[in-house]
């Protein structure tokens, strides 16, 4: 299996936080580390917290998300 690019799978992962409706998402902070990707930042709610790494996780596959983020 052919893995992507760094930069597109921090890309890919920067759109999937984009398209999101909920402002939280959108105002997150990702960085990409060797093979993981860390996303960083405050959101509002656990929930928002919980679907910010789902939805990077469905659109990462088998990426590893590292969950930085903390809830305000």
């Amino acid at each position: 299996m052919i893995s992507a690019a760094p930069s597109d799978t921090l890309a890919r992962a920067r759109a999937a936080l984009s398209k999101s409706k909920i402002r939280d998402l959108k105002q997150l902070t990702l960085a990409q580390h060797e093979d993981r990707i860390v996303v960083s930042g405050r959101v509002s709610s656990y929930y928002h917290k919980q679907l910010a790494q789902e939805l990077l996780r469905a659109e990462l596959g088998d990426a590893n998300v590292v969950n930085e983020m903390q809830v305000a």
